[in-house]
């Protein structure tokens, strides 16, 4: 089996853009605001919404995507934090609703209701939600201010670690993305995805997150941002802070998927980072759906620069499927018990 870790909803039915316009207008003036939470949307609309990433799944070769809202459409920092609750349970349950019709196809990650300012506590019951639904997993923003970094660091005791308890106790994985950029020095998915990605690499250096919590498992998403490219810069500052060799200090907990949108990117990523810490995604109908003028190729048909590298079949298995299975222990209850 060929487990793409990484896919959102980014072919959403019109009714559900429609709804968060009015939504978000309803804020400046009651009377746009949506008559009803109602969509309206209909299993045969859902099916038919997803018939893209179907199609691609067949056409390179992968057989489940682990599937979630729209990163850019999670807008943590838009609106108010009740709006972003109401936001996010609809959100989720459409997600729900897909992985429900097509469950051979997709498995469910969601996302939280978060909100600047707001303690990550206030997001557990959604999460306790969500893994009543059979959700695998979940997106944690590192940045719900979208490019302006107001809330603690990811190693905060007092912020974030109630959340992390809930997490590790319902084996919950979160893979640490942020959403949409507000700040205009930072292009979205060129730029604030990245520096996402490797500040959150940063700050768990700093910490001693998983001391805490053990059993806590991270994955950061495009390749870890810079982390792989700058392996060595953040081997000399883990020595320079004290902290166990990073093997031991993270890697344990920390993993890396290969939204990574070329061939020499995906070889240093797997000369760098141990094979059992690559997860195969492709974010497919994501961040980039250009071809590449000198492959031919689709840059995020990420299958393919996989498929090159010069390691044995079986690290491959493991980056293709055994990797995934472990570090998301939900998904591998829920494939054993499709088997049944």
């Amino acid at each position: 089996m060929i487990i793409d870790i990484h896919g959102h909803y980014t072919t959403e039915p019109q009714k559900l853009l429609t709804f968060r316009d009015k939504q978000l207008a309803g804020l400046a003036d009651a009377m746009r605001k949506p008559a009803t939470s109602e969509l309206g949307i209909t299993d045969e609309e859902l099916v038919a919404s997803v018939q893209p990433q179907l199609k691609l799944q067949r056409e390179r070769g992968s057989d489940l995507t682990i599937f979630s809202p729209r990163a850019a459409g999670m807008a943590h920092h838009v609106g108010m934090d009740a709006t972003g609750i109401e936001w996010t349970r609809m959100s989720n349950d459409l997600i729900h609703r897909i992985c429900k019709l097509l469950p051979e196809n997709f498995a469910p990650v969601g996302q939280l209701p978060q909100h600047p300012g707001v303690p990550p506590k206030n997001f557990i019951p959604e999460l306790e939600r969500l893994a009543k639904l059979g959700f695998v997993g979940v997106n944690l923003n590192p940045d719900p201010a979208g490019g302006y970094w107001t809330d603690p660091p990811l190693t905060d005791k007092g912020w974030w670690y109630p959340l992390y308890e809930k997490l590790a106790e319902l084996e919950m994985t979160a893979m640490i993305h942020v959403t949409s950029s507000c700040n205009p020095v930072f292009h979205y998915t060129g730029a604030h995805y990245i520096n996402g990605d490797t500040t959150a690499f940063m700050q768990l250096i700093q910490g001693n997150v998983f001391k805490d919590f053990p059993t806590l498992k991270f994955v950061i998403p495009h390749g870890g941002g810079a982390v792989p490219f700058h392996w060595g810069r953040y081997r000399g500052l883990a020595i320079e802070m004290k902290k166990p060799p990073l093997t031991e200090h993270l890697l344990k907990n920390v993993f890396f998927d290969t939204c990574v949108y070329h061939q020499a990117g995906i070889d240093c990523m797997a000369r760098v980072i141990p094979v059992d810490n690559i997860l195969f995604a492709s974010e497919m109908l994501g961040a980039v759906k250009a071809v590449d003028p000198e492959s031919g190729h689709n840059f995020d048909d990420t299958k393919r620069y996989i498929d090159k590298l010069s390691i044995p079949d079986s690290d491959k298995r493991k980056i293709f499927e055994g990797n995934a299975r472990r570090v998301y222990p939900r998904l591998d209850k829920r494939l054993k018990e499709r088997k049944k």
